[in-house]
């Protein structure tokens, strides 16, 4: 057993505000904790193996980011430097960028190449304290090249200290090979979802919903599909219009519907009878300078958890710093500090349908990040700046991660 002591301690549980605990201490025994609370309740007569004095730093769970396209191959930047010069983004397609050039990219790649690049993108995530990431596929967009990327998500999980865990996305974008038959392409998805999931490859299932992507009706045969499986769903719902998609994605209780910058007062409804989580996306909303704001007051008024994610893509999130989309989510989207860190923590858990982490207790996991700040509100305010000091993964203190 390992005894932290001396400690400021947001648990992010409800009561009181932050779940704060001032001189708090931790016991961790293997990967579970088994004490948090005030150093001077601690047991009469407990004798840990370890004890490690924290001398007033600032504890907070291991943060969650439940929104990932981490597994990609090549970069867009010179895109970025494209429009920025004014091409637009058709201009762009037909000259062989935008999504296809990642696919292609991505295809290419070997395994080990995918892998090499994704660790490095992983560690920038891990050494801001994140201990737990969802990686969706999304840039294979055929059933071998698919399933090489969760493989590789798989593999990011069994050989780092971080939890990780995969959704299948193949419902992302068209592919050329089926640019006029996009119906046989929805169909191509649902038949791949038996073997991945019987390969283990796959947590959750999700799909990106829009105008410019796919159907409602194309959607819901691929959760049907899920459904049938088990597998739980997502879906990026009404980042570019409403199409209805987070009622369509309550009807199957899904884990979260992302972006919602669109998402009506239906939409809202629905997702709170479900108890589905709404994950916003900051940096996609700047990347893509977006001007329409999702409706939070709308889901604090309806109770539907509020989560925070990266979004971390080549296309319109090249960010891997959770602690900016914190920052991001209280100056764009007026969040509090307080809900933005419930969006990282309790609440991005909750997005990937982990009940046992997000929060500091009694018979949850031990991960925890260890800050130089006095209260997690300080990390709402500043930007560019990484104060973590030390990450405990399970109970372990992970080495310090940087690519």
């Amino acid at each position: 057993m390992h005894l932290f002591r001396h400690a400021r301690i947001a648990t992010m549980t409800r009561h009181p505000p932050w779940g704060w605990i001032e001189d708090g201490a931790l016991l961790a025994d293997g990967e579970t904790l088994r004490f948090v609370g005030h150093d001077d309740d601690l047991p009469a007569g407990l004798k840990p193996d370890r004890e490690t004095d924290l001398q007033g730093a600032l504890v907070t769970p291991g943060l969650v980011d439940c929104h990932t396209h981490l597994v990609y191959g090549g970069d867009r930047a010179a895109e970025f430097e494209l429009r920025l010069r004014g091409a637009t983004y058709e201009e762009i397609a037909r000259a062989g960028g935008g999504i296809r050039s990642t696919l292609a990219a991505t295809r290419h790649a070997g395994e080990d190449q995918l892998f090499a690049a994704a660790a490095r993108r992983v560690r920038w995530l891990m050494a801001e304290g994140v201990t737990t990431i969802e990686v969706k596929s999304g840039y294979g967009l055929a059933e071998v090249h698919e399933s090489r990327c969760l493989d590789v998500a798989r593999r990011l999980g069994r050989e780092l200290p971080l939890a990780v865990r995969t959704t299948s996305l193949g419902l992302h974008a068209l592919p050329p090979e089926y640019e006029n038959a996009p119906d046989d392409y929805v169909h191509a998805v649902v038949s791949w979802l038996p073997r991945q999931k019987e390969a283990g490859l796959v947590d959750a299932v999700d799909a990106f919903c829009d105008h410019i992507a796919f159907s409602p009706e194309q959607t819901e045969k691929v959760f049907a599909a899920a459904h049938r499986l088990a597998l739980p769903v997502k879906l990026h719902a009404e980042q570019l219009s409403n199409q209805g998609g987070a009622e369509l994605a309550a009807r199957f209780g899904a884990l979260s519907c992302d972006h919602l910058e669109h998402v009506d007062a239906e939409g809202i409804a629905a997702m709170a009878r479900a108890g589905t989580v709404a994950v916003l996306l900051p940096g996609a909303y700047y990347f893509l300078r977006e001007t329409r704001l999702p409706p939070v007051q709308g889901l604090r008024d309806a109770g539907v958890p509020i989560a925070i994610a990266t979004d971390h893509n080549p296309g319109s999130s090249p960010t891997l710093s959770l602690l900016l989309m914190i920052n991001m989510a209280c100056t764009l989207f007026r969040l509090t500090p307080e809900e933005a860190w419930q969006g990282v923590t309790v609440n991005g858990a909750r997005a990937l349908g982990l009940a046992d982490r997000g929060t500091l207790e009694p018979g949850k996991r031990a991960d925890f990040a260890v800050w130089d700040a006095e209260h997690p509100r300080e990390m709402a305010y500043r930007f560019g700046t990484n104060p973590c000091r030390r990450t405990i993964f399970g109970g372990v203190e992970r080495p310090p991660s940087m690519p």
